[in-house]
């Protein structure tokens, strides 16, 4: 009886979790359209709602509506799998999210966190492979092997973590100042590089490439199935936004470094050139890992 009580609790907490962070996705990205528009000096969406604030969910409303026959729609039911799998993957990052802010006791959290960030690149080849589009196809799989990528150097600044922690868990991080990022400012940035690839930003999105794709991975979706994959991609980077602060931040300055990786997405999306993909594949393979491996010598 005491473990169901747990689980439904847990189950409530991730729900309000997910909630909470749904609520900020819109707003994240009435707030990015707002910044990149004065960035590119002129106005953002200022229309719906007083200074534009109820703009992203007439967005949302507008693409729930829309309908699309199923007889043009060229996808199989591998497509679907693909993305309610997405979906699937950014509730369990909401409930990392819950559990740790609960304060539950678990020694391994961010070893679940990299577990469920593996899964990303399967639900992007499903997309890929079912819509029946050989763009898409073509994008999904370099947006999986950059994915691949980046969790290869995740993997190594988590051992680093725990070799520094003696542990994985994310309950620590939150209850000291841990501002690791003075420590390994090189690793730091590193892992600014590579979450803008995981989560499909410029100037590493290359899942949408305008100039060598049309629109990328959501090519042959619309309504409901495009909504999925516009939140979920930025569910994810507020997900990794927080992750982030706790893991080179700590508990005392989380929100204010929530804030500055979000207006760093941001940024990066107005102001940086994209890199060539295999450019950043060789950066990755042949220079990340070595500068990650010298990290261990120097905790050693």
């Amino acid at each position: 009886m005491i473990f169901f009580l747990n689980g439904l609790y847990v189950f409530f907490s991730s729900l309000l979790g997910f909630v909470v962070i749904m609520i900020f996705v819109a707003f994240f990205i009435l707030g990015e359209r707002k910044v990149l528009g004065y960035m590119q000096v002129r106005k953002g969406p200022n229309k719906v709602g007083i200074f534009g604030l109820l703009q992203s969910f007439a967005d949302l409303l507008k693409l729930v509506v829309k309908y699309k026959f199923v007889f043009f729609q060229n996808r199989s039911l591998l497509s679907w799998g693909g993305i309610c799998f997405l979906v699937f993957i950014s509730c369990g990052y909401c409930v990392l999210f819950s559990i740790c802010h609960l304060g539950v006791s678990c020694n391994y959290l961010v070893l679940w966190f990299l577990m469920i960030t593996s899964l990303i690149s399967y639900s992007l080849l499903a997309i890929g492979w079912g819509s029946y589009n050989k763009f898409v196809l073509l994008s999904c799989i370099r947006s999986a092997f950059s994915s691949v990528s980046f969790e290869a150097c995740f993997l190594c600044i988590v051992i680093l973590v725990g070799l520094l922690l003696g542990g994985y868990s994310v309950v620590c991080l939150l209850e000291y100042d841990w501002l690791s990022f003075l420590i390994f400012p090189v690793v730091y940035g590193v892992w600014l590089v590579g979450i803008l690839c995981e989560c499909n930003r410029s100037p590493l999105d290359y899942a949408e490439s305008e100039s060598e794709l049309v629109s990328g991975i959501s090519t042959e979706y619309c309504n409901v199935p495009f909504t999925c994959l516009f939140a979920c991609e930025y569910l994810i980077m507020v997900v990794f936004s927080w992750f982030t602060s706790v893991l080179f931040f700590g508990g005392t300055y989380i929100l204010g470094a929530i804030l500055l990786h979000i207006l760093f997405f941001i940024w990066s999306r107005a102001t940086l050139p994209r890199v060539r993909y295999d450019k950043f594949v060789e950066f990755m393979w042949c220079y990340v890992i070595l500068i990650l491996v010298f990290s261990f010598f120097l905790v050693l």
